[in-house]
């Protein structure tokens, strides 16, 4: 479950007043949830005989098979992280001693339906796994991209100032443009991070 979890985008999920990443991975064998507010990261592992377990103390009006129930519960979670929760859905959030508590209402085969994830901090490696080597695997990347787009910009500056030196001019001068200049660049870029972060 965790590796296929690996798979799987973060997605950006709101409760009340609050905004999450969060991502899950569902199986007939159980489920596996990550869920952060970029402070604190939590997770659940739950198997099949923990579903079978909560799914009788929560729901017992309800007699479904434990796959039935957990199909029934991704189908409820996938739109949530795809941006589109369902209308007949309710979730709310709440933080609880050691953890977190996400709490789903609806409905199946016409009776009421909940679901609680209880979910404790995660473990220092996992965090590491899903979150952290992600995003500096990721912000390599972009740091290389950037590097190679400057580059670029300042050989097509060059190429611009070739030409004018040979005596070309523009036939249209909205199409001018001022020289990169790189260290306003970057300025630019980190008060733009600065200000994102307040």
């Amino acid at each position: 479950l965790e590796s296929s979890l690996l798979t799987k985008p973060w997605a950006s999920v709101r409760f009340g007043e609050s905004t999450f990443l969060a991502k899950v991975c569902f199986r007939d064998t159980g489920y596996i949830l990550l869920i952060s507010d970029l402070s604190t990261v939590w997770y659940e592992r739950a198997d099949a005989e923990a579903v079978e377990q909560r799914s009788k103390e929560l729901n017992k009006r309800l007699t479904v098979h434990v796959s039935s129930f957990l199909n029934h519960l991704c189908h409820l979670m996938c739109p949530l992280l795809a941006g589109q929760p369902g209308a007949s859905t309710a979730f709310s959030c709440h933080r609880c001693p050691g953890g977190l508590r996400l709490h789903v209402r609806n409905e199946l085969s016409g009776l009421p339906f909940c679901w609680d994830f209880h979910c404790c901090p995660a473990p220092l490696e996992m965090v590491s796994r899903h979150l952290v080597r992600p995003l500096i695997q990721m912000n390599l990347a972009l740091q290389s991209q950037v590097q190679e787009l400057i580059s670029l910009l300042l050989q097509k500056d060059a190429e611009i100032e070739d030409y004018r030196e040979s005596g070309a001019t523009l036939s249209r001068d909205r199409l001018r443009t001022e020289p990169f200049r790189e260290e306003t660049f970057q300025q630019n870029f980190v008060a733009e991070v600065r200000n994102g972060a307040r």
